[in-house]
Parts: C-alpha cells; structure tokens; sequence
C-alpha cells in the first residue's frame, strides 16, 4: 500500500481527496499547511506528495524547495486555473507533475498511479531484457536504473523518477535525435496528457542538476523545433 501525502489548506479538498484515494487504495496522511507537512515528512517521507501551491506557514514552492534538499520524492502540484507561471516554476524546481483546479479526481489518481509506475519500473528488475537492468555508462555519465543513482564525473546527481526516465531515454542512444512527444511517451503514460513546455521545464531542471556537478556539462542539446540530443564526448 502506497502512502500518499496531501498537503492542502481547504479542508473540503483534504477530505474528499483522501476518502478518493483511500479506495483506491492508498494510506493517506493529510496536512493543511506546509510547515506541518514538512516536519512530518524530515521524520517520514511518503511515497509521493501531492502539495496545494498557496498556503499558510509555508507555501508549496518552500515546501517543494526544502524537500528536494533531502529528497527525490515525487511531487504532484495542485494550481489554481490561471497558475501558469507557477507551473513551469514547480517543474523547474523539480515537480514530477501537476493538476489543475478544479480537478477530477479520477485525473488525480491517474497521474499518481502513473508516477507511481515509472519509479517501480526504475527500481525493479522484473523489466523486459535483462539489459535494462544494467549500468549505463555513456562517456562521464553512469546511471544505475536498479538504485535509481546516476553519476557524472563520479559525483553524485539526484534526479527525480522523471528526470532519471529523460536523461535515460536521451543517453540510451547518443546522437539520436528524440522529439518532445517521444520523451512524453517515455515519461509519461499513454493517458497523462502534458504538453510540451512540461518536457522543456524538466530538461532545463535536469541540465542544471546536471551542471551543479559540472559547470562545463553540455551533453544535452536543443535543437529548437524538433527535440533534444545527448552527445557523448
């Protein structure tokens, strides 16, 4: 049973959500600000967080901040409708995702499922050929899908599981040109809709992961128009 954290200043969404996702399932912890949350999660961290952007004591951008010093969690979002600004921010700083109110929750618990998916099939080593459960190793770059690690230059990159499923799809084949909707279809699945600035924000947070290891990192290339590539030195 997965344990999910909501973390929302209106009460009505705390209930409803939490009674949705407990059928479904899921053990729900709830909090109504972020500060509460947050101590919470320093003694417990849940399986994935799905965190309100404005509210008291600490807002969910601070809350997102301080968690992604300690942890690669993922991170669903909940903005207001005309939040767009907050969105790509959330992503840059390292959200998985986000959901917009109002909000079916059928969606919520869709997008959870989804995340949820793409980390155990990072972590297991029930994938299709037993190649996948390998190191990769591209030039500097070394990523351990089995430990969800990755290394360039031999330091240490966190990556959140959308980052981790990116920076793999691109470094699998250098070179290779992947379009937008090609990395949606690896990070994403079939029915999570997202468009393409979702992709751009987390590349953006990826390279500058990336170039905090190495402020000469350039592996990634954009080439405007049609995708991204890695290029191996």
């Amino acid at each position: 049973m997965s344990r999910i954290a909501l973390v929302d200043d209106d009460r009505n969404i705390l209930t409803s959500v939490s009674m949705t996702l407990e059928a479904e399932g899921f053990e729900v912890e709830t909090y109504n600000d972020g500060q509460s949350a947050l101590d919470a999660f320093m003694r417990r961290m849940p399986e994935l967080a799905v965190l309100d952007i404005k509210m008291p004591r600490m807002d969910g951008m601070d809350l997102l901040q301080r968690l992604r010093q300690k942890s690669s969690v993922p991170v669903i979002f909940l903005t207001s409708k005309d939040d767009e600004i907050d969105e790509v921010l959330g992503l840059r700083m390292g959200a998985d995702d986000y959901v917009r109110k109002p909000f079916s929750q059928r969606l919520l618990v869709e997008r959870i499922r989804a995340i949820l998916r793409r980390q155990e099939a990072i972590a297991s080593d029930e994938t299709d050929t037993p190649e996948e459960t390998l190191a990769l190793v591209r030039g500097d770059l070394v990523m351990d899908p089995l430990r969800h690690a990755v290394k360039w230059k031999g330091n240490d990159v966190t990556l959140t599981v959308t980052e981790f499923l990116l920076l793999q799809a691109l470094a699998t084949r250098p070179g290779f040109v992947k379009s937008r909707d090609q990395l949606m279809d690896v990070a994403y699945d079939d029915q999570v809709y997202v468009d393409d600035r979702t992709i751009d924000s987390h590349i953006k947070r990826l390279r500058k992961k990336m170039r905090m290891a190495d402020a000469e990192f350039s592996a990634i290339e954009t080439l405007y128009g049609i995708g991204y590539r890695y290029n191996e030195d």
